[in-house]
């Protein structure tokens, strides 16, 4: 049976829990959590990410997020939580199915960068051209 991309969102869905701007927040406070933002390189360019988050294209993820890889993230642990974003909600909800995949036992998709500007998130502002 062919699966498709809806297919493969509703399953990543399935498995990695939605968490509001709010919710994300709290985690972000504790100073347990680790944020990634999983878009490609001229999206966060243009706009922006989170205060402190992590920039690991989705396309790089398993690299970084596996130990067992040279290109391993050091500051990934598969015990601390871990809170993804993208655009829309798909790529990070994509992207949680694989860190859980990977073994990381919480994993959280905060879905559109948009919802945590409009909630009042802290961001990290894109540098200027030619800066």
């Amino acid at each position: 049976m062919t699966t498709g991309l809806k297919q493969m969102i509703d399953a990543a869905h399935a498995v990695v829990p939605r968490i509001s701007p709010a919710q994300a927040q709290d985690l972000v406070a504790s100073g347990q959590a680790v944020v990634i933002d999983v878009r490609d390189a001229p999206e966060v360019e243009k706009s922006g990410k989170v205060a402190g988050a992590l920039h690991i294209s989705r396309g790089m993820l398993e690299f970084r997020a596996d130990p067992d890889s040279p290109y391993h993230d050091k500051t990934l642990h598969k015990d601390r939580p871990v809170i993804l974003y993208c655009a829309s909600g798909g790529r990070s909800a994509l992207s949680g199915k694989t860190l859980k995949d990977l073994g990381y036992a919480e994993v959280y998709n905060l879905g559109a960068f948009k919802d945590w500007v409009e909630n009042g998130g802290p961001i990290d502002h894109p540098i200027e051209p030619g800066m």
